[in-house]
């Protein structure tokens, strides 16, 4: 069966092979919370889908209108035989629930590395979804953009004692970063963000080296509330 659970993910989990990101655009703090309990209903009453998928997340935007979903499937090739049985019929259900739903973008990824400490107990109370787009595909490159921000945050002479780890993907296209970065609190993000090295980082030269790195194209930052778990019983 599907039981529902206020546990936040575990992104390091090593069966993962295949994390997806999505997010829709709902359009109010009601319908965001009434569209969360129809995923939780639509999902509860029936057995858990697919021995592939080991949990599925949805979280609140602080747009007041958007909710990100993240769900943790072992390959690809199970979340297509997913889409074939069963996604329509859970679909279709939220939809007469809660009609008109703007579906944006579905982002396929790969874990790539993670920063925290083994140790750190804290539970998050804020997720921020950093998204890194490039000029065009290159692997080596999202792979060398990561691997500067991680020498960056571990170099850091002043860290903002509010984050707790960083967990960096990389779409299977070539063309996007996506660190799903945990904190102990929205305000805390805030109070990073107006540090003086001009977002999240000191004003040293590896963060401006990140910050200026060849064919980085845009960036967007979005904070999230996590709303449900959804896991096998």
């Amino acid at each position: 069966m599907t039981r529902r659970t206020t546990t936040h993910p575990d992104l390091t989990h090593p069966e993962i092979g295949a994390p997806f990101f999505s997010t829709w655009r709902v359009g109010t703090p009601l319908r965001q919370r009434q569209t969360v309990e129809a995923i939780a209903d639509t999902w509860q009453r029936r057995p858990w889908p697919a021995d592939g998928l080991l949990g599925y997340h949805v979280y609140t935007g602080h747009d007041a209108s958007t909710l990100l979903h993240y769900s943790q499937w072992r390959s690809e090739e199970a979340f297509e035989a997913f889409t074939k049985v069963h996604r329509q019929e859970r679909v279709d259900e939220i939809d007469t629930a809660v009609p008109d739903i703007e579906r944006l973008w579905l982002g396929r990824y790969r874990h790539y590395r993670s920063l925290g400490r083994p140790d750190d107990t804290r539970v998050p109370g804020c997720v921020v979804i950093v998204d890194i787009e490039f000029d065009g595909p290159d692997p080596d490159r999202q792979r060398a953009w990561v691997d500067a921000v991680l020498e960056a945050l571990e170099s850091d002479p002043n860290p903002h004692p509010g984050g707790i780890s960083g967990h960096f993907h990389l779409s299977t296209d070539g063309t996007r970063v996506l660190n799903y970065a945990e904190w102990e609190s929205a305000q805390a993000h805030v109070e990073a963000l107006g540090s003086p090295g001009g977002g999240i980082g000191s004003s040293t030269e590896l963060w401006q080296r990140v910050q200026s790195w060849p064919g980085l194209k845009n960036s967007t930052v979005s904070r999230y509330d996590h709303a449900l778990g959804l896991v096998p019983d």
